[in-house]
C-alpha cells in the first residue's frame, strides 16, 4: 500500500488536542469531530488540512491479461482503447482494483463482432465481453453469441465456463438530466476529452493507455489525488443535478480513501442535496452502506449530516442531534451513536453490527421524559427496534438484514449486573437472540460502552461473557449417553423409578472415565449387571456418580472465568 504523510497546520494542531482528538486516536473520539459540538461546515473550509500522498507509477504487471486482451483486441482491430475511471485512480495509488472499465471510439456495433461472447444492454452503450476464466472442454471454439440482458447471463451448458466481464463503454456525450439520475440522451463520440468531461470527480476523469503507458489527464486528477481532495469536474452543482447520487459518492469517496473534500464541491452538495430525493432506496442503500463499511464511516456519516444530506437518508438519527442523556452520558444521543459506530468500525465488526451500532439509541429522543435527576428513555428499545425497521425498509434492505439488525436494537439493553444476576437470567437473554447471535448482541454492547467513553471490557462485561459461556457449554449430563430411559423400559426391561435414575447416573460416571464405554453393546450388558445390585449398592454408585459430575463442571466454569479473568 501507499505511505500517508499527514501535514496539519499548528493551529488545527491545538484544536484537534483541545477536543482530544489527535489522528492516530480511534474513530470513537472522532465522533466528536462531527458530534453538536464539533466543526461545522464553515470550520471544516477554514481550517486546511494537506494529505500528502506519494503517487506510484502505474505497472502495467498488476493489470490482469484478461483486460489487457480486451484493449488490444480493440486496438488491433483499430480503435483506442483506455482503461477509465476509479481503475485507473486505484493503480496510482496502490489500491486494490475491484473493477476494470474500458473506454473506446468504437461504437457497439463495432465493439462486438470483436468478441466470441458479449452482453449488450442497449442503453447506455456498454457492452459487457465475456473472458472464460475457466474452461473444461478442449474444443472452446463458439458461435458469436450477444446477450441482451445484463441481469441475466445464461452460460452455454457445453461451455461450462465462468466469466471476467469486461465493461466497454464507447466515448460518449450526454444531454440534460431531467430525473436527475439519468441522462435524456447519450450520444457517441469519438474523442475521449469529450467523454472525460461528464464524469464526477478529477480523480476519477484520467484514462490509461495500457501499450502507451500514457496518462490522459484533463483536470488535474494526479494533483489532486496527491493533494488527497475529492473534487467535482467543472462546476460541482452541474454535476450533482446531473446525478444527485454524486454527492453520496463524494462522501464516500472521502470516508474509503481518508480524503477532504473541496470546499467549492461541499458548497454544490449543500445547495444541491434536496436532489437526493429523487434517487431510488435501493441506490441511496448501496452508497450509504459503502460509507458504513469504509475505515472511516464516522466521519462519512458525520459529513452526511454537516453537508444536509443525512436528513434525506435517515433523517431519525438527526433527532439525536442535541438530545442530552444525562447521567453517565457525556454526549448527545446522536454524538454517542456514532462513537458506538467508530468502535464497531475500529474493531472490524460486520456490516450488520455497525448498523445496529449506529441505530441502537434511535429510539431515545423520542421517548425522553423528564426524570428527577435525570431524563428518562423507557422503552426506547422497543421503539428504536420498530424506527430501524422503517428506516431499513425504506431503503430496502434485504429482510434477513432488517430482521437482524432490528433484534439486536430489541434486545441491546439485556441488564447486566452480575452481582444482582442469575444464569436463568442470562439464558433468557441468548434465548432472545439465539444462541449464534449471542456474541453479536456482546459486540453491540461493548459498543455502546465505548460509545459512551467507557471502558471497552471491564469486570462486569468480562464476567457476563463467563456466565454465557457457561450457559452455552454442553451440560455434563445423562442425556450424553447413547442410552436413556425409553430404551431402558422398552428394550433392556428396566422399570421407570429412582433405580433407573441411580443405573444412568452410575453409567454416566463410567462413561465420564472412558468415553469408549459409550455404546449401546457395553452398555446393554452394563444396565442388566447394574439392576441386579440391591438399592443400597446402587444408591451408593449414583452418589459417587453425582459428585465426580459435580467436581468436573466446577473445574470447567473455573477454566471459563479464568479465561475471562474474573
Amino acid at each position: 500500500m501507499f505511505a500517508v504523510q499527514i501535514v496539519i497546520e499548528e493551529k488545527l494542531r491545538s484544536i484537534l488536542i483541545g477536543l482530544k482528538i489527535i489522528c492516530a486516536r480511534s474513530s470513537t473520539d472522532r465522533a466528536l469531530v462531527f458530534g453538536t459540538s464539533g466543526w461545522g461546515f464553515d470550520s471544516l473550509r477554514a481550517h486546511k488540512i494537506k494529505f500528502h500522498m506519494k503517487l506510484q507509477p502505474i505497472n502495467n504487471s498488476n493489470i490482469p491479461e484478461y483486460v489487457t486482451h480486451v484493449t488490444s483486441t480493440l486496438e488491433n482491430a483499430g480503435f483506442e482503447a483506455f482503461l477509465v475511471g476509479g481503475c485507473v485512480r486505484d493503480l496510482m495509488i496502490g489500491r486494490e482494483v475491484k473493477d476494470w472499465d474500458i473506454t473506446t471510439n468504437a461504437t457497439p456495433e463495432e465493439i462486438i463482432p470483436l468478441f466470441e461472447k458479449t452482453i449488450y444492454e442497449n442503453k447506455f452503450g456498454t457492452v459487457g465481453v465475456c473472458i472464460p476464466t475457466v474452461t473444461h472442454e478442449t474444443n472452446t471454439e463458439v458461435e458469436q453469441e450477444t446477450i441482451e440482458d445484463v441481469t441475466h447471463v445464461t452460460i452455454p451448458t457445453e461451455i461450462k465456463a465462468e466469466y471476467h466481464i469486461m465493461e466497454v463503454t464507447p466515448y460518449r456525450t450526454e444531454a440534460k438530466y431531467s430525473d436527475n439520475r439519468h441522462p435524456d440522451e447519450v450520444k457517441f463520440s469519438r474523442d475521449i476529452s469529450e467523454d472525460l468531461q461528464r464524469r464526477d470527480f478529477t480523480i476519477n476523469a484520467m484514462a490509461y493507455n495500457i501499450d502507451k503507458g500514457q496518462v490522459i489527464d484533463l483536470y488535474k486528477g494526479q494533483q489532486d489525488l496527491t493533494d488527497s481532495v475529492i473534487r467535482a469536474v467543472g462546476a460541482p452543482s452541474l454535476r450533482f443535478q446531473e446525478d444527485g447520487l454524486r454527492m453520496l459518492r463524494a462522501v464516500r469517496f472521502a470516508s474509503q480513501l481518508g480524503f477532504m473534500i473541496d470546499s467549492d464541491t461541499m458548497t454544490g452538495a449543500v445547495d444541491n442535496s434536496h436532489l437526493l430525493k429523487n434517487i431510488s432506496g435501493e441506490r441511496i442503500r448501496d452508497e450509504f452502506m459503502k460509507i458504513i463499511e469504509s475505515p472511516r464511516s464516522v466521519e462519512g456519516v458525520g459529513l452526511l449530516q454537516k453537508l444536509g444530506l443525512l436528513k434525506y437518508i435517515v433523517p431519525e438519527l438527526e433527532e439525536g442531534i442535541g438530545c442530552d442523556q444525562g447521567g453517565a452520558h457525556i454526549y448527545d444521543v446522536f454524538t454517542h451513536c456514532l462513537g458506538a459506530l467508530g468502535h464497531a468500525t475500529d474493531k472490524g465488526y460486520s456490516t450488520d453490527i455497525r448498523l445496529a451500532a449506529l441505530f441502537h439509541d434511535i429510539g431515545k429522543p423520542r421517548t425522553k421524559r423528564k426524570g428527577i435527576k435525570k431524563p428518562t428513555f423507557y422503552g426506547h428499545e422497543v421503539v428504536g427496534a420498530r424506527m430501524t425497521k422503517v428506516i431499513m425498509e425504506r431503503l430496502k434492505f434485504p429482510k434477513d438484514t432488517i430482521e437482524f439488525v432490528s433484534n439486536m436494537v430489541r434486545r441491546h439493553m439485556f441488564f447486566s449486573d452480575t452481582e444482582q444476576i442469575t444464569l436463568s437470567a442470562v439464558r433468557r437473554v441468548i434465548q432472545n437472540v439465539g444462541p449464534e447471535h449471542i456474541w453479536e448482541l456482546m459486540e453491540i454492547r461493548e459498543c455502546d460502552r465505548v460509545g459512551m467513553k467507557k471502558a471497552e471490557a471491564p469486570y462486569r462485561l468480562r464476567k457476563y461473557h463467563a456466565m454465557i459461556e457457561e450457559c452455552l457449554r454442553d451440560p455434563i449430563s445423562v442425556g450424553q449417553l447413547v442410552v436413556d430411559g425409553n430404551i431402558m423400559k422398552n428394550e433392556l426391561g428396566i422399570a421407570p423409578g429412582r433405580r433407573m435414575g441411580w443405573i444412568l447416573h452410575s453409567l454416566l460416571e463410567e462413561v465420564l472415565e472412558d468415553p469408549a464405554k459409550n455404546t449401546r453393546e457395553y452398555l446393554d450388558i452394563r444396565v442388566r449387571e447394574l439392576n441386579d445390585m440391591t438399592d443400597e449398592t446402587l444408591k451408593e454408585l449414583a452418589d459417587k456418580a453425582k459428585e465426580l459430575k459435580d467436581e468436573l463442571e466446577n473445574e470447567e466454569i473455573g477454566e471459563l472465568r479464568k479465561k475471562h479473568n474474573v
